[in-house]
């Protein structure tokens, strides 16, 4: 792989980073964390879902994480949560500490979801002279129901830095501890928070973005996969301060597109076909949209999503969304938003 630019000069090269990545599901140390399926060896789906436990079933605990893109994405291994000390562990990271995550000191959590970092220092093992550490962010969410053990029903956990001049090495992790059970008729719909991190190509930094999520699922059509249709609404997005820096955006929108906005942009799922698997696995786009100064609308966002329904009564729905776009407020530079979600029927 070639070598990636960092925004800051370190007296030690970064480096070389191994092209593997993990199969463990995140790991948790008593209520509030959870175990997922088993890992290793092929998957077996009609699909290419991204990796994790092999040979999925509908009566089992799943999980999946980002695959290797080669480039830095779906690096980060041996996710863990302990609830004693309420602290986070990411392995396969260069340049993160000791590996361990402590609630952000600024920014604790970005609605029910938590969010942590990495310490900015690491001292040199036999001299002890302070080596400058890149900065990292994770954001951890969990499901407000649990099983007969305590154990949380759904997590998920995203790992994002801004310390390269592309995006750095990272990745996510969603998993549902304990099986589903899918309708075989009817609709239902599932309503939650959404929260994420805003890494770029072309520029470093981490942004924060919160919003609002609704997904309905037909359980009768399409025949194949079953329908589902998802939206995320009112986004706001907000520098690592936590300051809310959505007008800056909106700005630079009126400017690039010539219309005017109030609002960013709702996320849309494509809907059709082949998305809803018998695991409850689902995989499908999502695309957003601005209306220029003409009213036509224009493309904006575009990427995919990634969830586990879980329940007995496909209770909730957990997953990870991923889209790119030209972020309008500079020249050359692509912004990619990684969010997590865990959605309840009301």
């Amino acid at each position: 792989m070639g070598q990636k630019l960092i925004l800051a000069a370190l007296l030690l090269p970064l480096a070389a980073c191994s092209s593997g990545v993990g199969t463990n599901p995140v790991t948790g140390g008593g209520t509030g964390g959870g175990t997922g399926g088993t890992g290793g060896g092929g998957i077996t789906s009609d699909r290419t879902m991204p990796p994790g436990t092999a040979s999925p079933s509908p009566r089992n605990s799943l999980y999946r994480y980002e695959p290797s893109d080669g480039e830095g994405s779906g690096y980060a291994t041996g996710f863990a949560y302990d609830s004693t000390n309420d602290t986070f562990t990411v392995d396969n990271l260069a340049f993160d500490g000791d590996n361990s995550y402590t609630r952000d000191a600024v920014v604790g959590s970005l609605g029910p979801y938590a969010v942590y970092e990495n310490a900015n220092l690491f001292n040199d093992s036999t001299t002890g002279a302070p080596i400058t550490q890149f900065s990292h962010k994770v954001l951890y969410g969990v499901s407000t129901n649990t099983d007969g053990n305590g154990d949380a029903t759904a997590e998920f956990a995203i790992v994002r830095t801004g310390a390269y001049l592309g995006y750095g090495f990272g990745g996510f992790i969603y998993q549902r501890n304990g099986g589903v059970t899918l309708p075989t008729s009817g609709q239902a719909r599932y309503n939650g928070d959404y929260a994420g991190l805003r890494d770029f190509d072309g520029r470093g930094g981490l942004e924060y973005v919160t919003g609002d999520m609704q997904v309905a699922i037909d359980f009768e059509d399409f025949d194949a996969g079953d329908a589902v249709q998802g939206r995320v609404t009112n986004r706001r997005i907000f520098d690592t301060g936590g300051t809310d820096i959505t007008n800056d955006m909106l700005t630079a929108l009126a400017a690039e597109y010539g219309g005017s906005y109030t609002a960013l942009p709702t996320l849309l799922f494509t809907v059709g076909p082949g998305v809803l698997d018998a695991n409850g696995e689902m995989l499908g786009g999502l695309t957003s949209q601005v209306a220029d100064g003409n009213g036509d609308l224009v493309d904006f966002e575009s990427g995919n999503y990634y969830a586990l329904l879980s329940g007995a009564n496909a209770d909730e729905i957990v997953g990870v969304l991923v889209v790119e776009a030209d972020d309008p407020r500079y020249n050359g530079v692509t912004v990619r938003e990684t969010g997590g979600f865990i959605l309840y029927r009301p």
